[in-house]
């Protein structure tokens, strides 16, 4: 499954000649973010956000049967049984090869049913940056709880893009050793991809 950051939360993950796309943000409401406009077979949105929502920007195509089958695991945003932020869908995606779990933007612990259901997974899409999900160290703490083979963090600030209220990148990376950067904003995953935190570089 080919997987593309296409900035904060979005991602694009292709197989099969199948395209979906996670999480679109409104135009210009993610600072130093390019708008969104993709076409695809699918759109998937972990809340009704502006910045997790913009179906808008995603042109659907008229589709089969489609081969990356979709799970959703029902959280909050907050760590307060939805009060603060409302409600939170984690998507888990496979394509009978590998799975991949969208984690949108998880704000509370899960509960032991659904750690199990996310443990085995191939790669996870992780927010890291806290304020409105969950911060570094609680994002290492699931990960060390269900370890994926990749995790690939999101929703954070980097240098010129992304909310200046949220944390960086390295606050997560620090608590790792097994970081990878990336020089473009893609990464393959198959079953013998090695287990490591792949850092994107996001798109301009």
């Amino acid at each position: 499954m080919r997987i593309t950051w296409l900035g904060h939360s979005c991602f694009k993950a292709e197989s099969g000649g199948y395209t979906v796309i996670l999480d679109p943000y409104e135009d210009g409401s993610v600072p130093g973010c390019a708008p969104v406009r993709e076409t695809a077979d699918e759109v998937l949105c972990s809340h009704e956000h502006f910045d997790h929502n913009f179906r808008d920007g995603v042109t659907l195509k008229e589709s089969g049967s489609a081969p990356i089958k979709v799970h959703t695991i029902s959280t909050y945003h907050d760590d307060k049984k939805g009060t603060l932020r409302g409600s939170n869908k984690i998507h888990i995606l496979d394509d009978g090869q590998v799975k991949v779990a969208h984690m949108g933007d998880l704000g509370c612990e899960l509960e032991p049913e659904q750690t199990e259901q996310l443990k085995g997974l191939d790669a996870v899409l992780i927010p890291v940056g806290g304020y409105y999900t969950i911060d570094a160290a609680q994002a290492k703490k699931l990960i060390d709880q269900i370890r994926p083979k990749v995790t690939v963090p999101m929703h954070y600030q980097g240098q010129g893009f992304g909310f200046d209220v949220l944390k960086t990148v390295e606050d997560y990376t620090k608590q790792c050793g097994d970081v990878r950067h990336y020089p473009a904003n893609v990464i393959e995953i198959e079953k013998d991809t090695e287990s490591q935190t792949a850092v994107l570089t996001i798109r301009r």
